[in-house]
């Protein structure tokens, strides 16, 4: 169960990490003027705040809600040129979810999500995602319309400049990995990650893609390059969680 967590994050999310995002979208939208203001969102109490002791959920749920956040406008203006919104049968409150999984959606190319066991389904995420899968094409023909009028070959082209600069910025930071010492010792994971084809280098100066070294004040923490995020994740020592992304 474990290992699969880049697997979950390729194909969607479980019903509840949906619910989670949207209610914390829903506390963090941005608020227009009443006269800007063509799509509505209810009151934030329809959807209790899940709680969860996994750190997974809690994290995918916010990074959701964020990249729903910083592509809100051009969410809104998907749903409003595909005629997908507004819908009678879908309430203000069920708006922020709508978003969330209409950003989901368009990021897995609109492909249809993998549907997981563990869990009971939730029914209002249920009906949002038959609802947008059953417009994908109108949502898809949209998308395209919105990047050519923006004359973007992605949607990270339409941001704004100051948020393509701190997206880069962000980009261009170190990856911190925290050794879990009460699973693992320093040696082994240093004999792990020698095994899997990484070379340990003095400092973020040196690094050269499958390179990590140790941080100068913890040491009990590591860095890597920023493009091994993905590939980190697939390791046995993060899905066992001797090593754990900060």
């Amino acid at each position: 169960e474990k290992r699969t967590i880049t697997l979950v994050e390729k194909n969607g999310y479980c019903d509840s990490v949906y619910i989670n995002a949207a209610k914390i979208f829903q506390g963090i939208r941005t608020k227009k003027p009443k006269d800007r203001t063509l799509v509505l969102y209810g009151d934030d109490s329809v959807f209790p705040m899940p709680t969860s002791k996994d750190e997974y959920p809690q994290r995918v749920s916010y990074e959701l809600a964020f990249n729903a956040l910083k592509y809100q406008d051009l969410l809104e203006e998907i749903l409003l040129d595909s005629s997908v919104y507004p819908c009678q049968s879908i309430p203000d409150e069920l708006t922020s979810l709508l978003v969330v999984m209409l950003y989901d959606l368009q990021d897995r190319k609109f492909q249809a999500r993998e549907i997981f066991d563990e869990e009971e389904p939730v029914a209002e995420v249920q009906k949002i995602e038959h609802y947008l899968y059953s417009f994908r094409t109108k949502l898809a023909a949209a998308l395209a319309r919105c990047r050519i009028k923006h004359d973007a070959l992605s949607i990270e082209c339409i941001l704004p400049e100051t948020i393509r600069k701190q997206e880069q910025r962000a980009s261009a930071l170190p990856l911190c990995v925290w050794i879990n010492t009460f699973k693992i010792s320093l040696q082994d994971v240093f004999s792990n990650l020698e095994k899997k084809g990484f070379t340990r280098v003095e400092s973020v100066s040196e690094f050269d893609h499958y390179t990590y070294c140790m941080d100068q004040h913890c040491h009990d923490v590591l860095l890597f390059p920023s493009s091994l995020k993905e590939e980190l994740l697939n390791l046995d020592l993060f899905a066992d969680y001797k090593l754990i992304l900060q």
